[in-house]
């Protein structure tokens, strides 16, 4: 049975970091994590050791200071995610998603733009 891995909210707040930074430490990421909350250093090593056996992230330990690198990509969670709220909250209705999504949140012109392109080459398959 091949389940697919789904991060945890404290998995992907690390995985944020990793996808911001790369390849990164312990360390590296602790202390981007503790600008925005409080979690002890044990904890995120814990973690990220969780993660590496779940193979979210990989490990690199050829150094004495592990370096880990994200294996889940950004690209990845987003779908599961979209699929996640889109099923249970939207009852699988993608017009409702996007008329919620623009009605409560202020786009940008670009971000628009980019909406409307997206639009006329889907209409065009």
């Amino acid at each position: 049975m091949n389940m697919e891995i789904k991060p945890t909210e404290s998995e992907l707040e690390i995985l944020q970091v990793l996808w911001k930074m790369g390849d990164a430490t312990v360390r590296d990421v602790h202390e981007e994590l503790a600008k925005t909350k409080g979690a002890g250093y044990t904890t995120t090593l814990k973690l990220m050791q969780i993660m590496d056996e779940k193979g979210l992230v990989e490990r690199d330990t050829t150094s004495k200071t592990h370096v880990y690198k994200a294996r889940y990509t950004q690209e990845k969670a987003q779908t599961s995610a979209l699929d996640r709220i889109l099923s249970t909250v939207f009852e699988g209705s993608t017009s409702d998603l996007v008329i919620q999504a623009l009605g409560h949140h202020r786009a940008s012109q670009d971000e628009i733009d980019a909406i409307k392109k997206y639009l006329d080459q889907f209409g065009g398959k």
